[in-house]
């Protein structure tokens, strides 16, 4: 089918990646973005680190300049987010009545906050994080310092909120389901390693906890009750329990979904000329011949990337390695791999007191996941590790181990 209309419903990183990839292929047809924000498609990842910290501003958000949009004839409709889609017919009904033609779609609708039903989670100061105003509001609630803060999750943006609340001066409680935070993601040792790190600046921990209540006086939270029955004082609560895909769209046009919307690795759903990409996705990975689907800004990216091109009908998969990475006071950590393929503890190379080391996850002898914590950029430590799992080498763990082997002595020859 000639390709001569693509509609994005999703205004965010793998949307707005999607439609600049359009253009750099050479595409010259119709471009419509649909986004449910009021607001040109940004990176979320400042919004819990340097722009939650006033390190960065308003100038550091937008995945491309505003200009771009009307400089490359992409119409952007904010605030307009699509209501049904019938993929039969190829149209797309919008919340302002009107419907779109479409010869190739893409769903980059993202994902929204898990809510928990707590009582008192409707008061002030009762909030969840996921968009630019969440940031701001949050910004400016801790910015004064000297507030009780209550963060119920224990996941990495539980974490940096943590960080960001703590630095700003405040009192920090964090609740977590977990006996060590973070350790879902990373095991026991390395949550350990953050644990030490947050209290060693005065961050408590209540693990395992859950909120029961959040209690509070003429309609103010005043504080949270756990579930064993212990109140811990707060002026501001943020519950950061993880996300949900956005699925209701492609579930009322009868997409396959599981756990997101099931794509190939191309990012096609089973609808003909209806793609996926970014959070919502769960594509299938030539690596592991399973699907995948993740949360973090490089998949948003790559993912728009390679569905821009499958939507031209080029050749495109979504091969890519998972990245992610985090700031917390003065560590800087960067990952890369699959959590879901590993069948051991880490390898550690570097010292965990020192704050400076790597850690190696292995299946079968084969690295399949690595991070990096205050590692010399200089030594590129992400692209070797990238370069270990993609290559499938065997490598035993004590020469991993061994600081003074460079990690690209230990790639197979080409």
């Amino acid at each position: 089918m000639t390709i001569d209309n693509i509609v994005i419903v999703g205004g965010g990183l793998a949307g707005a990646t999607a439609a600049k990839t359009l253009r750099a292929e050479g595409y010259e047809g119709p471009v419509t973005l649909l986004a449910e924000e009021p607001h040109a498609p940004y990176l979320r990842p400042p919004l819990s680190k340097e722009y939650l910290l006033g390190k960065d501003g308003e100038e550091a958000l937008p995945v491309v300049p505003a200009r771009w949009y009307a400089e490359n004839d992409v119409e952007l409709r904010l605030g307009a987010p699509a209501t049904a889609l019938d993929t039969g017919a190829r149209t797309a009904d919008l919340a302002d009545g009107a419907r779109l033609r479409y010869s190739a779609l893409l769903l980059a609708t993202g994902a929204r906050p898990r809510s928990i039903p707590l009582p008192g989670s409707d008061l002030e100061g009762v909030m969840t994080f996921r968009t630019v105003e969440d940031s701001r509001r949050l910004r400016e609630a801790l910015a004064g310092g000297g507030r009780n803060v209550v963060l119920v999750g224990s996941g990495w943006i539980g974490m940096e909120l943590a960080a960001a609340a703590n630095s700003y001066g405040n009192a920090v409680t964090l609740l977590g389901l977990e006996q060590v935070p973070l350790a879902a993601a990373i095991g026991p040792e390395l949550g350990g390693f953050f644990r030490s790190l947050h209290e060693s600046r005065g961050v408590r921990f209540r693990l395992p906890a859950s909120a029961a209540a959040i209690t509070g006086d003429a309609g103010r939270v005043t504080g949270v009750r756990t579930d064993a029955g212990e109140v811990l004082a707060a002026d501001l609560v943020v519950v950061a329990v993880g996300v949900v895909p956005e699925t209701s769209l492609a579930a009322a046009a009868g997409i396959e979904l599981g756990n997101g919307i099931i794509t190939d690795a191309s990012l096609r759903t089973s609808a003909p000329g209806v793609f996926a990409a970014g959070d919502v996705a769960n594509a299938l990975h030539p690596f592991t011949g399973r699907h995948h689907r993740s949360e973090h800004w490089s998949n948003a990216l790559n993912g728009g990337k390679v569905a821009g091109r499958a939507m031209l009908g080029r050749d495109a998969v979504l091969d890519t390695i998972p990245y992610f990475y985090t700031d917390q006071y003065d560590v800087s950590m960067e990952y890369s791999g699959f959590p879901t393929l590993i069948d051991g503890p880490p390898v550690i190379r570097g010292s965990l007191e020192a704050k400076e080391f790597l850690a190696f996850w292995q299946r079968g002898g084969r690295v399949v996941a690595g991070m990096n914590v205050n590692w010399p950029r200089s030594a590129k430590p992400q692209k070797a590790i990238k370069a270990l799992i993609a290559a499938r080498a065997q490598v035993s763990p004590a020469v991993l181990a061994d600081q003074d082997i460079p990690l690209e002595q230990l790639l197979p020859e080409p």
